[in-house]
């Protein structure tokens, strides 16, 4: 009864914080970060009506027909509440976990709270020790995020599951959600591993794990990521930063070219963070505009039949168990008559 008492709180809890993302600084529905999108859009919006490129009001721009008559954006609202209240619970700190797990691997220690009385290095030396702290970890863990991510595209059995996030026809802030457990799954494993052995690092070096510098209680690199029109990325609005400034700094039109299933741009822009993984990695495209930019997987991947949010999550599970058990064509018999 206990236990079930627990769960019961657990997902209170958990419902709670899904419902009160937009007053959440570490969620990306953030009411700042919506703000600071709908700034960049009015820019956007108001150079193209000076330039006769849009006639459109503001709001119309915003929230096109083209985009709300199309049944793949009312999915993503209904797959978000769904996901979230579902997915997300069940996935709920297998990144802290992992990452633990991973401390404790190296280390020997029994868990972090074993560095909470550490010794803590103080004024400019601490400071310093913060932003490299900082610096490492977010590098670490962003080319964690790239390398899983090309290995979803590359590996027909992730991908599987990777395409429900792939299969949106339109785009909107909500589409972001649309993203399968296995494939969270992923992620969460790999950046928690990944954060564990840089955690584990730091403590066997200089002895603790430096507080890393934040804004509103949010990792400072991630906040400016997120102020920079992190909400535009899943969207229909186009908005690239200036020439090679786009290979340096994330832009939402970075993200819509990776959605894009235009011959040219798929197996593109792998990166969250740093696009400069894609131009080390060769697999960097960013075009002038996004006319050729059209969202949605292939023909092959049957992306029509992730229709709702039930499919979203059981039909990967059937492509991949089809995988693993096709049968593949026998070599044939040697011709008898052939020597040797």
């Amino acid at each position: 009864m206990d236990t079930l008492h627990t769960l019961a709180a657990s997902y209170y809890a958990h419902a709670r914080s899904v419902l009160l993302q937009p007053f959440t600084a570490e969620s990306r529905l953030f009411y700042l970060y919506i703000i600071t999108s709908l700034l960049f859009a009015w820019v956007l919006w108001h150079r193209a009506r000076a330039a006769n490129r849009a006639t459109e009001p503001f709001l119309r721009f915003l929230f096109p027909t083209r985009v709300w008559s199309n049944p793949s954006a009312w999915l993503d609202v209904r797959y978000f509440f769904f996901h979230a209240l579902l997915g997300n619970f069940a996935l709920l700190g297998v990144s802290l976990a992992t990452t633990v797990f991973v401390f404790q691997l190296l280390t020997g220690f029994n868990g972090l709270e074993d560095i909470h009385n550490a010794t803590v290095i103080d004024g400019w030396q601490g400071m310093t020790l913060a932003v490299g702290f900082m610096i490492v970890s977010f590098v670490v863990s962003d080319f964690t995020a790239f390398f899983l991510h090309y290995l979803q595209h590359k590996i027909p059995l992730l991908w599987q599951f990777h395409k429900v996030h792939h299969s949106a026809e339109v785009m909107h802030p909500l589409s972001n959600f649309r993203e399968h457990p296995i494939d969270e799954l992923a992620y969460h494993t790999g950046i928690g591993a990944t954060y564990g052995l840089v955690v584990a690092l730091s403590v066997l070096t200089i002895g603790y794990v430096p507080d890393i510098p934040l804004i509103l209680g949010v990792p400072i690199f991630v906040f400016l990521f997120n102020v920079a029109g992190y909400s535009l990325r899943h969207s229909h609005i186009w908005l690239r930063w200036p020439g090679r400034w786009s290979m340096i700094f994330p832009s939402p039109a970075h993200h819509q070219v990776h959605h894009s299933s235009h011959p040219d741009h798929l197996d593109k822009n792998f990166a969250f963070f740093f696009p400069i993984w894609d131009v080390i990695f060769g697999c960097y495209i960013m075009p002038d505009d996004n006319r050729d930019v059209k969202y949605g997987v292939t023909e092959k991947d049957r992306g029509h039949e992730l229709n709702s949010c039930v499919r979203l999550y059981a039909l990967p599970f059937r492509d991949a168990w089809r995988l693993l058990t096709r049968k593949r064509p026998k070599a044939p018999a040697p011709d008898p008559a052939t020597p040797g």
